[in-house]
C-alpha cells in the first residue's frame, strides 16, 4: 500500500512511518499544505491521511482543493482538534475519517484498513442507486432528482448513499457514523440529525412523498409513505 502522510510534526512523522514500514506499508510524507497538495495530485496513492493544522496551506484548504480533481482516494484528517464544529468542516471539506490526537497506533492501523476496503469493495457494487424519483450514480458522484442534477457535499454524498443502500431498513445512528464517516462518535454527538436535515432540505423537500423518516429511539429510514 502507498500512503501520502502530509503532516509537520517531526515525531509524528518518524512513529507513524515506523508503524507503517512494519505493515509493508511505502509512506510519502510532505511537511507543508501547498507540497502535500501538489504531491497528492501528481502521483497516485492509496489513501493520504492529512494533519488540519499545516504551514502554508491548512488540512481544510487542501482537502477541498485536492476534491475538486480527486473524489475516489480515501483520506484521514488527523488533529488534535476534536470539537463537533472540526469534525463537521474536516469531514465538510472532503475527508473519509478523522482521528484526533493522541492517538493509538493500532487504531489508526485499523482506520486505513477499513477506508481502504470500504473503497476496494465498493468496486464490485452496482454504481446505480435508485428510489422514489432520486438516482444516485456512485461512480460518477452525480445526484439526480427527477430531470434535476443536486448538489451535495462530499459527506451529504456518502450519507445518502448508505440510506439509499439501505433502503426500507431503520439505521440507528451508530450505524451511520460507523458506515458514513467509519468513526465511533460519543453517542451524545448530533452530527448525524445535523446531516440528516442537510439532505432533507435537498431531496426529501415534497410533504406528500417524505422519504426520509425519522424513527424515534431507533434511528431512520429512507421508504415511501409515513
Amino acid at each position: 500500500m502507498n500512503i501520502l502522510l502530509i503532516e509537520d510534526e517531526p515525531n509524528v512523522i518518524s512513529l507513524i512511518k515506523r508503524s507503517f514500514s512494519s505493515l509493508g506499508y511505502e509512506t510519502s510524507v510532505a511537511m507543508d499544505g501547498q507540497t502535500g497538495l501538489q504531491m497528492a495530485l501528481d502521483n497516485s496513492f492509496d489513501l493520504i491521511i492529512l494533519d488540519l493544522m499545516l504551514p502554508v496551506l491548512s488540512g481544510i484548504e487542501v482537502c477541498k482543493s485536492f476534491r475538486t480533481k480527486n473524489s475516489h482516494t480515501p483520506l484521514l484528517m488527523l488533529t488534535a482538534l476534536s470539537t463537533t464544529e472540526n469534525i463537521v468542516a474536516g469531514l465538510d471539506s472532503g475527508a473519509d475519517d478523522y482521528l484526533t490526537k493522541p492517538f493509538k497506533l493500532a487504531e489508526l492501523q485499523a482506520r486505513v484498513r477499513t477506508l481502504t476496503r470500504r473503497v476496494s469493495g465498493k468496486s464490485h457494487e452496482s454504481d446505480i442507486y435508485s428510489f422514489s424519483d432520486i438516482e444516485l450514480d456512485r461512480a460518477a458522484k452525480v445526484v439526480m432528482k427527477g430531470d434535476k442534477p443536486v448538489v451535495l457535499t462530499a459527506t451529504e454524498f456518502r450519507l445518502l448513499e448508505f440510506l439509499m443502500a439501505n433502503k426500507n431498513r431503520v439505521v440507528s445512528r451508530m450505524e451511520i457514523l460507523e458506515n458514513v464517516w467509519d468513526i465511533n462518535f460519543n453517542l451524545g454527538t448530533n452530527v448525524v440529525d445535523v446531516y440528516i436535515n442537510y439532505l432533507r432540505k435537498k431531496v426529501d423537500t415534497d410533504p406528500a412523498n417524505k422519504l426520509i423518516h425519522t424513527v424515534f429511539g431507533m434511528g431512520y429510514v429512507m421508504r415511501k409513505g409515513a
